[in-house]
């Protein structure tokens, strides 16, 4: 195993470990993901050459800022306004969506724009570093953060710099994302392990969108694949991946393992995907 398959596996393990802790820290979940995309080892000896450290040392000083001392949610959602939206100017726009950069929380931090889940990653860690009662409140489509007890909270959005989110106001947000109507569900707070699925989600929608990324596609999955509660679809979706990179052995083997999961289920499916995996073979050919 040379150096980088090494320190590739070293993530995963990490990662792993991490996602199946009694309490995932959501902070470190997004940064090792934040690693995969920067995947070649730093120089020997370097302590930190993923910018894990860097990055939770950031957050701790980000915390530091806030005023001391015991608040409501509303002005624990104001401060946090105030400090990052504000001074700090974590902020979103249109463009941010385009770029992969939006959804690693390294890169987030350092250039303070990215994607409303990772902008809202940031809030929840460093208000949480200062004994906020802070969660993520993941919206259909437009992911924000909230304060206080679930039953009263307090909703901001640090996409658009921390503005208060009333009711209302998170209602239009889900209809001009999906054209559904909000329900009480969609406001209970995110766990860790689904938002950082959430996240591995919305990189791998950026990569299907540019073919020739499939790399940043088949670490997303792979990443997917290490959390304890994934859709087993996704087993299916890598070996897709597989073949369309020219990997045509291994991703018939892994249609194959996954037609024997569905064949009890839906027997006609796992047939088709058998079919695709004698195709795939037929390739070699």
């Amino acid at each position: 195993m040379n150096a980088q398959d090494s320190a590739t596996a070293e993530r995963r393990r990490r990662f792993a470990e991490e996602a199946r802790a009694e309490r995932p820290d959501l902070a470190l979940l997004c940064l090792l993901l934040g690693a995969e995309a920067y995947a070649a080892p730093g120089p020997a000896g370097e302590a930190d050459p993923y910018g894990i450290d860097a990055a939770q040392i950031e957050l701790d000083r980000l915390a530091g800022l806030l005023p001391y001392g015991a608040r409501d949610a509303r002005a624990w959602a104001s401060s946090l306004a105030e400090l990052l939206g504000g001074r700090c100017g974590f902020t979103g726009s249109s463009p941010d969506y385009q770029r992969l950069e939006s959804s690693l929380l390294q890169q987030v931090l350092r250039r303070r724009r990215g994607l409303p889940i990772l902008l809202s990653v940031v809030w929840i860690e460093v208000a949480r570093r200062a004994g906020a009662p802070v969660y993520g409140v993941a919206l259909p489509g437009h992911y924000v953060v909230g304060f206080g007890d679930p039953e009263q909270r307090v909703l901001a959005d640090p996409f658009a710099g921390g503005v208060p989110l009333s009711g209302e106001d998170a209602g239009l947000l889900v209809a001009g994302t999906t054209g559904a109507a909000l329900e009480p569900s969609m406001l209970v707070p995110a766990r860790p392990l689904e938002t950082v699925l959430r996240i591995l989600n919305n990189v791998r929608a950026w990569a299907s969108a540019r073919p020739e990324r499939t790399d940043v596609a088949l670490w997303a999955l792979e990443l997917s694949l290490l959390l304890p509660s994934h859709p087993a679809r996704l087993r299916y979706e890598r070996a897709q991946l597989l073949v369309q990179r020219g990997e045509f052995m291994r991703g018939a083997a892994e249609m194959d393992e996954y037609a024997e999961i569905v064949d009890g289920v839906e027997p006609t499916a796992a047939e088709a995907i058998r079919h695709r995996a004698r195709a795939a073979r037929a390739l070699l050919n």
